[in-house]
């Protein structure tokens, strides 16, 4: 890495500097609270001292006292998803000699780690954290847990390179579909026709009809083109990858349960999605997630539109036991239907969910 890159503490050091100023407390008062040498705290919040070098218990043991003090439990909620996303940043910037030692070929990355890094690529916080991360300081301050210009440009061109040499062994075909799902996320003038070229060999994926072990290419291709502007690639992927096929429909649940952290994020591979077992996640979280999560843009919403259809039809009585998310639900429909946004398939399942509840 180059010398003015932080170390691979960027993002847990700054989510506990986030966390302390929630207490309150000052460096001090917090090495105080901690019985720590302040040069510890501070070098823990600057990444000089990651926290992913201590010990398991004794992280475990801050986390506790940190929460007993009053630090936000949001905050704290993340502190994985932190340590994750410092382990792929410094896994990117420097990769490791072994392909399957990468951490990206490792588990299936959740929708925490992924916003998180992005966050260090673009300086936008998370959704769930804009409030915590806009919160008033005293005295100057970091804008927050952004690589260096340099560095950014130094991800993007490794990441580019790790998923030009992932093969498709098991492993390693996770490493390459990860790899370009995070370089979805650069914005150099070239990422758009190096995206096109590297999506060339999964693209056969969306041709297929019904869901096969081939299905997360699909979705990947689709999802990384909706990004790019594109929608109709993602349009498609619903109309003959989901829709009409049960086994399709449960493997998008599944994969969003994962995605979204209502099933346990402990996949090392994307097998979970050939025998998807909806006893495997919650459905009032995924719920909830997936309404909370809803992202109004071209292709991508007609995703979430199709996934929430399936879900409340798969569970109908999801709206009387998430009200909250019914109700925000509701409001998407009546805007969503009111405007040019959506395919024709997304207005059929939103006119039927509308349909079924008058009805009911």
């Amino acid at each position: 890495m180059s010398a003015k890159a932080p170390s691979a503490g960027l993002l847990s050091g700054y989510m506990l500097r986030l966390a302390r100023e929630s207490i309150p407390r000052t460096q001090e008062g917090l090495s105080e609270d901690l019985r720590l040498d302040v040069g510890t705290v501070q070098g823990w919040e600057s990444g000089r001292r990651p926290l992913s070098h201590i010990r398991t218990s004794d992280h475990l043991d801050l986390r506790r006292r940190l929460a007993l003090l009053g630090a936000d439990p949001l905050l704290l909620a993340h502190a994985d998803a932190a340590l994750d996303a410092d382990r792929i940043l410094t896994a990117v910037l420097d990769p490791p000699a072994e392909p399957d030692r990468h951490p990206l070929a490792e588990w299936v990355q959740p929708r925490d780690s992924a916003l998180l890094i992005a966050w260090a690529l673009h300086g936008t916080p998370p959704p769930a954290l804009a409030a915590c991360a806009a919160r008033r300081r005293r005295g100057p301050a970091r804008p927050g847990p952004l690589l260096a210009e340099a560095d950014r440009a130094r991800f993007f061109t490794n990441l580019r390179r790790t998923a030009e040499q992932a093969t498709a062994g098991v492993h390693t075909g996770l490493l390459h579909r990860q790899a370009l799902y995070l370089a979805s996320y650069d914005t150099a003038p070239d990422a758009t026709d190096w995206s096109e070229q590297a999506l060339r060999g999964m693209r056969p994926a969306l041709g297929r009809r019904g869901y096969s072990p081939r299905s997360i290419e699909a979705r990947t291709v689709a999802t990384v083109a909706a990004r790019r502007g594109d929608p109709d690639q993602l349009r498609h992927f619903i109309s003959t990858a989901l829709v009409d096929d049960e086994h399709g429909e449960l493997a998008n649940l599944a994969y969003w349960a994962l995605w979204l952290g209502a099933m346990p994020a402990d996949r090392t591979d994307d097998t979970f999605m050939h025998r998807p077992d909806p006893a495997s996640w919650d459905p009032i979280r995924l719920f909830r997630a997936l309404v909370g999560s809803f992202h109004l843009a071209p292709g991508t919403v007609d995703l979430y539109v199709h996934s929430i259809s399936t879900l409340l039809h798969l569970h109908p009585w999801l709206s009387h036991a998430a009200p909250d998310a019914a109700q925000a639900f509701d409001t998407f429909t009546v805007h969503l239907l009111d405007t040019t946004l959506i395919s024709p398939t997304s207005r059929r399942d939103l006119d039927r969910l509308r349909y079924g509840r008058t009805e009911g």
